[in-house]
């Protein structure tokens, strides 16, 4: 069996004070390890918290999402500026050819419209000689042989007949039977039915004349051939 032994009283005063301290003090320590204890759990899920949302990993997933789609969308948007720049170009090429086109044809017509304004003056000059041809009666008479088909041979018939009748005299009148002008029409006044100046225009008697001659002998040298053997024709 263990012995106690007496202390002395210094030492029992100074026992009793050190159990005191270390009773405070044993106080104060549960104090504090509760107090942790209670803090613990918050201190714990905040830092928990606070290092899942500044997770490397997680933030670097989503800059790498956000990037993608920035750089699909940019790249939609070009694709999209460039069709739009090819259309664009594709449409002015074709209004540049349609008006190309149009020109063209806006030149064509000029020059079709020239031609056939240069044909109708052309025409008409033509018609307008033909209608009031200059010169001496033989050479009227020769200018109009083509209007009836004939050849310039022809006049080689048509120059003695008439040289015969009249002289290639417009005024002559034969006072017996009153033919007039160079083809001595009879009556004069049927020589109206080529032009109302009859009386003293060698073209309008000319044309008259040659008129009676197609329809009647077919060319002056039927005429020529008829007035030789019959002294009329």
């Amino acid at each position: 069996m263990a012995r106690h032994f007496p202390l002395p009283s210094f030492f029992s005063g100074k026992r009793a004070r050190v159990a005191t301290v270390a009773a405070a003090g044993t106080l104060t320590l549960a104090t504090v390890i509760s107090a942790a204890a209670a803090a613990l759990p918050a201190t714990s899920a905040a830092a928990a918290s606070s290092t899942s949302s500044a997770s490397p990993a997680a933030f670097d997933h989503r800059q790498v999402v956000a990037a993608h789609a920035v750089g699909t969308a940019a790249a939609t948007a070009a694709k999209e500026v460039a069709s739009a720049k090819t259309a664009a170009a594709k449409a002015a090429a074709a209004k540049a050819a349609a008006a190309k086109a149009a020109h063209k044809a806006a030149l064509a017509k000029a020059a079709a419209a020239k031609a056939a304004a240069a044909k109708a003056a052309a025409a008409k000059a033509a018609a307008a000689k033909a209608a009031h041809p200059a010169g001496s009666p033989r050479q009227i008479a020769t200018q109009m042989l083509g209007q009836f088909g004939w050849k310039t041979s022809q006049f080689s018939c048509l120059e003695p007949l008439w040289y015969h009748e009249s002289g290639w005299n417009p005024s002559a009148e034969n006072p017996s039977s009153g033919a007039y002008g160079i083809p001595q029409a009879l009556h004069g006044s049927m020589m109206a039915s080529a032009g109302s100046d009859w009386r003293t225009n060698p073209a309008t008697q000319i044309r008259w004349g040659l008129t009676y001659i197609h329809d009647r002998y077919g060319s002056p040298c039927g005429a020529w051939s008829h007035e030789q053997s019959a002294n009329w024709y």
